[in-house]
């Protein structure tokens, strides 16, 4: 299957990108949205992205055959990772999760249609009371950042929700999984793909993107910290920013579930999240700290750990790093290597002849960022307590906290952890599989894209 040049993205590579194109296309994309896509109603809309993500998780569908075929070379990430991923990312894009979406960030399903009073609320229709319309902004643009398809895919998937066209920018080398997504779209409804535009250059090419941000009512972007801090300074005053910095994940697992029943199951819920993208995503585990007092410690959830790993390497093995990428893990290693000899609080399990994953166990529960790549730390600690202060230096940075306890205790500790500033919590095996209702970095996904607009009724209000 070869992919036609519909997007700026199929374009070859030389192609030279100039202000004029891009403005063309900004052009392009609001006149298509105003003929095509604006006055689509949400059902619709749905209907079509559910059929798109569910063609993508049958076996014979001629985009995800290519995203198996090319995407080892294209991306960095094994075919059996692509696969896995891609199951994970469309099966969440499901009819019943859009509507969940929609009536969870805008209090009612057909809030992007018309004016309306809250979901079930017959209050609504009494005098002096308001209903209210939720629309998208008329461009978005999407900045992305990393080879993960997640973020651009999701965006995209918001942006035709709230009826946007959108340009999505990504960065050198990475647009295959996105352009593919769009190409499907294209392949059930060519009307709604022709809202959308995406194409790949390097960032900070000003004259290009100085065009692009004039045309924008709201841009989104994900990347480092410095990166969203210059594009922030970048955009004119009036254009929405929506930034999505660096952040970190970790796992606690409690006393309760380390014993020889349990540790299998938990060990392989831990080491689905760490080979998940490669452990390359924001919702990745940098560590796991384990709960002491159980009839096993964190040294043998360390060592059955290394060994999942392992043997995952051999159904799921981790694609290839750089030589960068590969010194400053030989490096690490050997950093760990010499603590490991000179004392029991801390030890080293390790691929053989490669660098395909590393687990280190130490005692120490301040929180060590990991170098990621399958790279991991597991931390002992006497309760959840003694977890916290250790994350202290990542307070405001911290994604997603997975639990493993029994029920009462997760919601117990789950509560602490949103009063220290954690988003998310979920169970562990979960990490990189947030539902489509997920609020990323505490935010309504939807809800931060549209602007209300309300209508009072006449009358006078009863609370007056």
């Amino acid at each position: 299957m070869r992919l036609p040049d519909y997007y700026l993205a199929d374009v070859p590579d030389d192609a030279a990108l100039t202000p004029a194109m891009i403005l063309d296309a900004c052009l392009t994309l609001k006149s298509n949205r105003r003929r095509y896509l604006a006055e689509r109603t949400t059902s619709d809309l749905i209907e079509v992205l559910a059929r798109v993500a569910g063609d993508w998780l049958q076996p014979d569908n001629p985009f995800r055959a290519l995203a198996l075929a090319d995407g080892p070379e294209q991306t960095g990430f094994s075919r059996a990772t692509i696969a896995r991923g891609l199951d994970e990312l469309f099966g969440s894009i499901t009819v019943a999760s859009l509507r969940a979406l929609v009536a969870q960030d805008l209090g009612h399903r057909h809030r992007l249609d018309r004016l309306v009073a809250p979901e079930g609320d017959d209050a609504g229709d009494l005098p002096g009371l308001a209903t209210a319309m939720a629309v998208g902004p008329e461009f978005l643009v999407h900045v992305t950042g990393g080879m993960l398809p997640n973020p651009p895919i999701t965006s995209i998937v918001l942006g035709l929700l709230v009826r946007s066209a959108q340009f999505v920018k990504c960065a050198r080398g990475t647009s295959f999984l996105p352009r593919l997504f769009a190409h499907s779209v294209r392949e059930v409804d060519a009307k709604l793909a022709a809202c959308l535009e995406l194409a790949e250059w390097p960032g900070g090419t000003e004259k290009i993107e100085a065009v692009l941000w004039e045309q924008a009512d709201c841009v989104t972007a994900m990347g480092s910290d410095e990166t969203i801090a210059s594009l922030r300074r970048r955009l004119p005053d009036g254009v929405r920013f929506l930034g999505f910095g660096h952040r970190a994940s970790v796992g606690f697992i409690a006393q309760e579930v380390m014993s020889p029943r349990e540790l299998p199951r938990v060990v392989a819920a831990a080491a689905a999240d760490v080979t998940a993208w490669d452990q390359l995503g924001c919702l990745s585990p940098h560590a796991f700290y384990v709960e002491t007092g159980g009839r096993l410690g964190a040294e043998k959830f360390a060592e059955a750990l290394a060994a999942a790993l392992e043997a995952a390497e051999v159904r799921q093995p981790r694609g290839p790093v750089d030589a960068l990428v590969a010194a400053d893990i030989v490096s690490r290693r050997a950093f760990y290597e010499v603590r490991a000899a000179a004392g029991p609080e801390t030890r080293l399990w390790q691929s053989r002849e490669s660098t395909a994953w590393t687990v280190v166990y130490d005692a120490d529960p301040e929180f060590q960022p990991s170098c990621l790549h399958r790279f991991v730390h597991v931390k002992a600690v006497g309760d959840a307590d003694a977890m916290l202060p250790g994350l202290e230096r990542m307070r405001g940075r911290i994604s997603t906290v997975a639990v493993e306890a029994p029920r009462g205790k997760q919601a117990e500790l789950a509560v602490r952890l949103a009063r220290r500033g954690v988003p998310r919590i979920c169970p562990l095996g979960r990490m990189q599989q947030p539902p489509l209702t997920w609020r990323h970095d505490a935010r309504p996904a939807l809800g931060d894209l549209i602007t209300w607009h309300e209508c009072e009724t006449q009358g006078v209000s009863p609370h007056y």
